[in-house]
């Protein structure tokens, strides 16, 4: 049995532990017995720890009685990780437990410990979506990438946010099994075997303004009341009732992104929730959300979410009940 430590806290997030926890377990009914995963919940304290959903989870041992080794380490994320102090008994557990086990990690947020440990520096790693601009600024050793659903490098695991820890799973799964074992814990499940592409087609990709009556706000909102025109930075500075100049440098400063590149995330959301919700042809989902041929919403589609339109509808829209 392949041993696994997932290291749980006051308020962690359920679906973090669940969540891989379902598919190591699934996992053991199509292998042969003694060759699947055997899971122990580390906690940081004994008793029943409350998650930030307000379930109570308790581990099978505290930090200091957990063994020696394991094949696998994961720390499981939580809300509050992103903005919590170092924890220096729990960093200093990490600090000597991961070189001794084969593989080491984190689901989504819990790379806020393995950063406080000095456990990312040099290494690429992600986490979910919201918090890799924070895991970045803290950690600037590491080198975040801000849309992976998953990343290995060497020995280091560390996955996207919440459900992405099924995914991560689900390939080590694979890599330890083979992916028709993954792919049956993942039809067992009912979650897909192998996302394709990152984060980003799961998370709004619009983050709305903190004054919704600026220029910016009502910029925005305009390019999204009319997202089939033509929008240019002089057009939009007529709309802020600004120079187009200072329109461009107050918009950056507030929306933290260009002006021309909030057109094309409206535009893209756009086309994700058409292609998500509807038949319509793609070249008639590319007119409606502005990008005018299906030729340039594929371009900017793979460029994005790394998938095509097609595969994006395939893959992710809701299917119909049976």
């Amino acid at each position: 049995m392949r041993t696994v430590a997932l290291i749980i806290f006051a308020q962690v997030q359920a679906l973090d532990v669940v969540g891989p926890l379902d598919v190591l377990i699934e996992a053991n009914n199509f292998v042969e017995a003694g060759e699947g995963y055997d899971v122990t919940l580390v906690g940081t304290e004994a008793g029943a720890i409350r998650a930030s959903n307000g379930m109570r989870l308790t581990a099978d041992l505290v930090l200091e009685d957990a063994r020696p080794s394991y094949d696998m380490l994961l720390v499981a994320g939580g809300p509050a990780l992103p903005e919590a102090a170092r924890d220096a008994r729990l960093c200093d557990w990490l600090v000597d437990m991961a070189p001794r086990c084969r593989r080491y990690g984190s689901i989504c947020t819990g790379a806020f410990l393995l950063g406080h440990a000095g456990l990312l520096d040099g290494k690429t790693v992600t986490t979910h979506w919201q918090n890799a601009p924070r895991l970045a600024e803290l950690f600037p050793a590491a080198q975040v990438e801000f849309d992976r659903i998953y990343i290995r490098d060497g020995a280091l695991l560390t996955s996207a946010g919440v459900t992405a820890g099924i995914d991560l799973t689900l390939a080590l799964v694979a890599q330890d099994h083979g992916a028709e074992v993954a792919l049956a814990v993942a039809k067992r499940l009912v979650v897909v075997a192998q996302r394709q592409g990152g984060q980003s087609q799961f998370s709004p990709l619009l983050v709305a303004p903190k004054d919704t009556d600026s220029p910016v706000a009502k910029v925005q909102a305009h390019v999204m009341a009319h997202i089939r025109e033509t929008h240019s930075v002089e057009k939009l500075a007529e709309v802020a009732g600004m120079s187009a100049r200072n329109f461009a440098r107050v918009f950056v400063q507030e929306a933290k992104v260009t002006p021309a590149e909030f057109i094309e995330r409206v535009r893209v959301d756009a086309a994700r929730n058409r292609l998500e919700a509807s038949d319509l042809a793609l070249k008639a989902v590319a007119y409606e959300s502005g990008f005018g041929s299906a030729d340039r919403m594929r371009i900017v589609f793979t460029k994005r979410l790394g998938v095509s339109p097609g595969q994006y509808r395939a893959s992710f829209r809701t299917a119909d009940p049976a």
